[in-house]
């Protein structure tokens, strides 16, 4: 069933990387791309490593790393998730309505690396995005956490979903993901900085997404009823140009 899958909850679409590298990057980052797409050399993970790799001993690394998705403006006000043996626990209350967490391999990395203990991919939502979007990151870490397969977490999302027990995106679910740390699995170690927007069941064609010259990559997932918007921005959180620092950050 997984294979039918567009994506699960972050960018789990290794096209939607190379289409948004090649175009904001260009040739260069074509070519990184391409790589990208070759069966990595790196550990493949087949099934799961013990849950201590997937936790960060450190919390204020964690905490920091989190926050490094949005500029600081955003992210010294927002609220702050750290991963738990069980799921994601509250280290940081915010008060700007901003949720701010490190997504690990299960939500955040491409099917092939959904094992890998060292992603770590920081994003920064809005409050509509932590109301709807975050509660499904959570609940899948969370299945992720308990050694479920990819297999289960798809038909645990469609039963949740047809039970209406995860909500439909609410109006104006964005995430900030510009942060120059973290790592993504060997399949797309990294991406560059990006803004995403999230809708249910919603066309890309209203937007003018994956058009030629467009700006905006979009993907729907059915099985998630999920359309997610991508535009590539210039800057890293901490204002640096982000086409002068691409690949250098794994």
């Amino acid at each position: 069933m997984r294979k039918n899958k567009v994506s699960t909850i972050a960018i789990r679409s290794v096209a939607l990387l190379v289409v948004l590298g090649s175009m904001y990057f260009g040739t260069a980052s074509q070519a990184m791309a391409q790589d990208a797409m070759t069966p990595p050399t790196t550990t493949t993970y087949t099934k799961m490593a013990p849950i201590e790799q997937y936790l960060m001993a450190d919390q204020a690394a964690e905490i920091a790393l989190a926050r490094s998705a949005a500029p600081e403006s955003i992210a010294r006000d927002a609220e702050v998730l750290v991963l738990g043996r069980h799921g994601f626990e509250t280290a940081v209350k915010g008060k700007n309505g901003f949720v701010c967490i490190v997504g690990r391999s299960w939500t955040s990395a491409a099917d092939a690396d959904f094992w890998d203990p060292k992603v770590r991919v920081p994003m920064c939502v809005n409050a509509a995005g932590a109301h709807t979007y975050l509660l499904r990151v959570a609940k899948e870490t969370e299945w992720g956490l308990a050694g479920r397969t990819p297999a289960q977490i798809t038909e645990s999302v469609t039963a949740a979903l047809a039970k209406k027990e995860l909500p439909t995106m609410e109006s104006g679910a964005m995430c900030y993901m510009l942060s120059k740390q973290g790592y993504g699995g060997a399949t797309v170690p990294h991406w560059p900085p990006h803004l995403m927007f999230f809708y249910s069941d919603t066309d890309p064609a209203i937007w003018g997404a994956n058009l030629p010259g467009s700006p905006v990559v979009a993907m729907s997932d059915p099985v998630e009823h999920l359309t997610q918007f991508v535009i590539p921005v210039q800057r890293w959180s901490d204002g640096t140009e982000a086409g002068e620092t691409a690949g250098h950050h794994h």
